[in-house]
């Protein structure tokens, strides 16, 4: 994708292309939906077409939008949530700060320690985070042998704090609505890759 011309040979003008993914991206609307929004306004847009922009533009909305995310502080919820793809539930690890702001997130096959340490890692690595004071935690038991790998590996500070403490994790839990609300209407994904591309947009 050419960064000078990213529309270029798409058959529609560049403003429709991005308010159709904002509006798919941000609200709770299905493919079909836009389709139709768009036929009220005079455009004949199939709804495969407005699903291959998504695919084709999202990765490089949150590549775009990631230099201006707003510092987060040190003191980490991180949780997963699950996500229908092809029949079958895989794992969205996301995390947040104490004031609900996204710090990163990943989508996983499985769920388990090395899963765990390989979005720990993913995190550390984000330009726009602070190195965290605190980790809160679930009852999932693959973070604890995760976080000391990465203390070991010195990528994570010795003086990190790990605390399992349920009501402190809830605003993460809650911040997983959000994806929910967007997930749904599509009745889950037809692909990993798919999943993957259509969730950095979100």
């Amino acid at each position: 994708m050419s960064d000078i011309h990213p529309f270029k040979w798409r058959h529609y003008e560049a403003d429709i292309i991005l308010l159709n993914l904002r509006w798919y991206l941000r609200y709770n609307l299905s493919y079909r939906d836009l389709a139709e929004m768009m036929r009220e306004r005079g455009l004949k847009v199939d709804h495969t077409t407005i699903f291959r922009w998504v695919q084709a533009y999202s990765s490089e909305l949150d590549k775009r939008a990631r230099p201006y995310l707003r510092p987060t502080n040190d003191s980490w919820r991180v949780d997963e949530t699950y996500v229908k793809i092809k029949g079958g539930w895989k794992y969205l690890y996301r995390a947040v700060d104490s004031d609900g702001n996204t710090l990163d997130f990943m989508l996983s096959a499985k769920r388990d320690a090395k899963a765990a340490k390989r979005f720990l890692k993913k995190v550390l690595n984000a330009p726009h985070i602070v190195e965290p004071r605190v980790i809160i935690i679930d009852k999932n038991a693959a973070y604890p042998p995760a976080i000391e790998q990465l203390k070991t590996d010195e990528a994570l500070s010795k003086t990190t704090e790990t605390r399992r403490v349920k009501y402190l994790n809830n605003i993460v839990e809650q911040d997983h609505r959000f994806i929910k609300r967007r997930v749904n209407p599509g009745l889950g994904f037809g692909s990993f890759n798919t999943a993957r591309r259509t969730l950095k947009g979100y």
